[in-house]
């Protein structure tokens, strides 16, 4: 009982106490300042993107100041990723976005609220499964669904943003190709300074990435066009502009909104949830890697639970692990979680002393960020891959794209129809595994009869099954045998290889029992070689081990042929089988 609680006590302290695995080294001024530095370029970063995020998710840019400040320092604290970059990300934006629409147009004042209340949703359904060390529930999620979705998210995520750049008020449809379609009819209307701030803040993004790609593109940009903007009066043309800037720290507060309306986020909650998470592991997962530390996907999602959790208390919104910045974390040689508790901080400087500074920034410029930013997730070649690597996986990339693109902004669609499609075609595939006679090739090995062409005999076959034994393919399993031995009117001895069965269910064992009384019924002896250890057990258990016989269980294919010529000698033929062979 005292070991059982000092396990538990253990294993809890590891799940609420993680950093303590690295705070010790911060003893090191090298370490120190590493993490110090670390923090203060991805910070650089982080302002003016969140801001850009915020404005995605349909909220005022300091919103996402606000969820870049107190959930960067949580997650690093509780997560199990050293260099993960916490903090708004496009593509929980944009989910969060699509999620709240449709309450936006019925209570325009509380999205505040809505979104607040969804990344309490999506926090406490990540730590519940952290809690639980259900993390291998994501993994349903294949990656052909989210290739798919990615680039069909990237193109959603740019065009909603080509309304901004071209200063046009953006006149929302039932789907998103139907916004997009407004836009168009709407170019005529464009309001060319923003235009030009829009496309010099490309360009400078652009530029400043490709020839100083060590500075931060995105800082130098929003400076530029902010300075420009003020001295040239670009808010006093028609030019938007992000505004007045709340100073001062997010201040807690419980989000209230109506019950029903939760019951309508459930959904979306639980899509942003996995998605987030998948983006946050897979990029730790690609850093750790590379650094060689330990990384623990329950541990991560504790952290992530917990961030979107003070994120939504602290007038957030949802959060999640951001590719680009972690990227240039790691770069920057983080060494420990301290790297994000500095960004944090000075986010919080900002948030305190520097937001009059961010009056004059141009949302053509936000938009810019958004668009370039977005722009790499946009990637042919691993749905080209997956559909080289097997169609099926292919398929289900381009289902998943054309369905998110086709039902936006309702963009859980997508996900729920690859889902349901990956795990369809996984069913397909498993229903109907190989079932192949082999027999002697010349190289001694036992092969695929119809594949080498083989000379088989006429009263002794041995079949190869290469799958598991379940409700869903145990009848394919029943015909092909008695196709084989429709096939064969002289057969005298069958052989049926499991090496390949890992599983067998009830209906399996029950379905192979019906076999063998088939078998013995046309006077054919059934033999079963190669199967593992718990299979036997189970066969035992059900008494299916004594009822078939044990002595007609062998470790090799050849013993049965052997034991099969001892007992009927001349009446079958082995001889394509038993000349020299190697089991």
């Amino acid at each position: 009982m005292a070991n059982a609680l000092t396990s538990i006590v253990g294993d809890w302290k590891e799940r609420f106490t993680p950093f303590l695995a690295w705070i010790g080294e911060l003893k090191d001024g090298n370490t120190l300042k590493a993490d110090a530095i670390a923090g203060l370029t991805v910070a650089l970063v982080l302002v003016p993107q969140s801001m850009a995020y915020a404005q995605l998710a349909g909220l005022p840019p300091y919103v996402g100041l606000y969820a870049s400040f107190l959930p960067v320092i949580i997650a690093a604290i509780f997560g199990s990723s050293r260099q993960l970059a916490t903090g708004p990300v496009a593509i929980v934006s944009l989910l969060t976005a699509a999620a709240l629409e449709p309450l936006a147009i019925a209570s325009p004042e509380g999205y505040m609220a809505y979104a607040a209340i969804l990344a309490f949703m999506v926090g406490i359904f990540q730590l519940s499964l952290g809690l639980l060390r259900l993390g291998v529930l994501v993994d349903f999620l294949s990656h052909p669904v989210v290739v798919g979705f990615t680039n069909a998210a990237a193109i959603i995520i740019a065009s909603s943003q080509v309304g901004k750049i071209f200063g046009i008020a953006t006149r929302k449809g039932e789907h998103h190709y139907e916004t997009v379609w407004h836009i168009i009819q709407d170019l005529p209307q464009t309001h060319f300074i923003t235009l030009g701030m829009g496309i010099l803040s490309i360009f400078l993004l652009i530029a400043i990435k490709k020839f100083t790609p060590k500075l931060p593109n995105v800082l130098i940009t929003v400076v530029i066009c902010t300075l420009l903007a003020y001295f040239f009066g670009y808010e006093t043309q028609g030019g938007g502009v992000v505004g007045i800037v709340p100073s001062g720290l997010p201040g807690f507060k419980v989000p209230e909104v109506e019950f029903n309306q939760i019951v309508h986020l459930m959904m979306s909650a639980l899509v942003i949830g996995v998605l987030g998470f998948v983006e946050a592991i897979s990029v730790a997962k690609a850093i750790s890697s590379e650094t060689r530390q330990r990384l623990s996907a329950n541990q991560e999602l504790v952290g992530q639970g917990l961030a979107n959790l003070v994120s939504s208390l602290f007038q957030g919104y949802a959060v999640s692990g951001s590719f680009s910045r972690s990227a240039v974390n790691f770069s920057a040689d983080a060494r420990t979680g301290l790297s994000s508790v500095i960004t944090g901080i000075l986010v919080a400087i900002t948030l305190l002393f520097l937001t009059p500074l961010l009056y004059h920034l141009p949302q053509a410029t936000l938009a810019a960020v958004i668009m370039v930013a977005v722009f790499n997730l946009i990637k042919i070649k691993p749905i080209v891959h997956a559909w080289k690597v097997h169609r099926h996986d292919g398929f289900v990339a381009v289902a998943v794209f054309v369905t998110t693109l086709f039902f936006a902004p309702h963009l859980e669609k997508g996900i729920i129809v690859g889902v349901l499609l990956s795990l369809g075609l996984f069913l397909y595939r498993t229903m109907s595994p190989h079932f192949v006679e082999v027999c002697r090739h010349e190289d001694g090995t036992l092969r695929d009869a119809d594949l080498f062409d083989l000379k088989t005999s006429d009263t002794v076959s041995i079949f190869r099954y290469d799958g598991d034994l379940y409700f869903g393919n145990a009848g394919y399993l029943e015909g092909k045998v008695l196709n084989s031995m429709a096939e064969k009117p002289d057969l005298k001895v069958m052989v049926l290889d499991f090496e390949s069965v890992d599983l067998v269910d009830s209906t399996g064992e029950e379905t192979l029992g019906r076999i063998c009384e088939r078998l013995d019924a046309a006077g054919i002896e059934l033999y079963i070689a190669r199967a593992k250890k718990p299979m036997l057990d189970a066969f035992k258990r059900s008494g299916l081990l004594d009822k078939i016989g044990e002595d007609r269980f062998f470790r090799e294919r050849t013993q049965a042929i052997r034991h099969a010529k001892e007992m009927m000698g001349d009446e079958i033929d082995v001889e394509s089988i038993l000349k020299p062979i190697h089991t």
